[in-house]
């Protein structure tokens, strides 16, 4: 069996269109020499002369004149299969997308990116999944389309973009004695009771590699899966806590007179910037609606960070 050559399609429909050796040279581009070549080529693939002399022109076939709009639409198709995808109107798409992302973020962008994309794409639908590990199974078979958090150690097969810097402050509890003895100082840091945010049920992270430089050891009483456990915990005892800076939103937590229950305050240590990133698998990289899905996401935290800066320097 004989493979079927796209040129030659392409050269058929030119035949086809104008008629004649000289022209379908011109169309494509060619010599006459080498279209003659071609239209030998072709008869001997489809079996029929396609084109024959009557006089001073050449004339179609009867299976000529029969396949002529198959062809043309055959060429159209492949020549929009060939092109790369065109940009798509938002309020056309009608898709699920599944974010993975941890608790800290649903929490502190769910609503607005919800929000954001409800407005420009009203039939998309957004789901949210936990963030249990770092592999890039999920991205590469499909499972997940976005994965939002820290970058993994296996992402050279991805795309990835950075979506805002981030760090980690302390919070208590408002009228924590941490806040009203003095200068918050390593020491008293260290000695005050701890929770922490683990996944994995780790006790041990950058604060206290920053702290064991100085010779000092935290004293972690509780270890929670997420940073809204700390948070409530916080509330409602004695310990201290450590959370991303994007996640805690001064009031978010008060009392009915309106102040807070719980109180941000700057670490005595320094601790490594926290980058947080978008990542994809490259089979989606051209597609439009993640293209928009992506800028979504992007300018919904960019507006997040901007509003809670915003308000940080209005209340200092």
């Amino acid at each position: 069996m004989i493979e079927p050559d796209l040129n030659l399609l392409v050269a058929l429909d030119a035949l086809l269109a104008e008629g004649n050796v000289s022209g379908a040279a011109q169309k494509l581009g060619l010599s006459t020499s080498a279209m003659s070549r071609t239209l030998a080529r072709l008869r001997a693939h489809v079996g029929d002369p396609l084109l024959v002399p009557a006089g001073r022109k050449m004339v179609p076939t009867p299976h000529a004149d029969a396949i002529r709009d198959e062809v043309r639409l055959l060429c159209g198709r492949v020549k929009a299969v060939m092109q790369p995808p065109e940009s798509a109107d938002p309020r056309d798409f009608h898709r699920a997308f599944t974010l993975r992302a941890n608790e800290a973020f649903v929490v502190a962008f769910g609503a607005g990116l919800v929000a954001a994309a409800a407005e420009t794409a009203p039939g998309v639908q957004l789901r949210f999944a936990p963030k249990l590990e770092k592999d890039i199974r999920s991205l590469r078979d499909g499972v997940v389309d976005l994965d939002i958090g820290v970058l993994g150690e296996e992402t050279a097969e991805l795309k990835a973009q950075t979506l805002y810097r981030d760090r980690f402050v302390g919070i208590a509890r408002a009228g924590h004695p941490l806040l009203s003895g003095g200068d918050i100082t390593p020491q008293r840091y260290a000695a005050a009771g701890h929770v922490v945010a683990s996944r994995h049920g780790k006790r041990y992270g950058p604060v206290d590699a920053a702290l064991a430089d100085l010779g000092l050891e935290r004293t972690v009483r509780v270890v929670v899966p997420s940073f809204p456990a700390v948070l409530a915990i916080v509330a409602a005892s004695e310990l201290i806590g450590l959370v991303p800076r994007t996640f805690f939103r001064p009031g978010q937590i008060g009392r009915g007179d309106g102040d807070p229950i719980i109180a941000e305050f700057a670490l005595p240590v320094m601790t490594p910037e926290i980058v947080i990133s978008q990542s994809w698998h490259p089979r989606l990289d051209a597609d439009p609606a993640h293209r928009w899905l992506r800028g979504v996401v992007f300018e919904a935290c960019r507006r997040m960070i901007a509003r809670r800066d915003r308000v940080g320097s209005e209340r200092a």
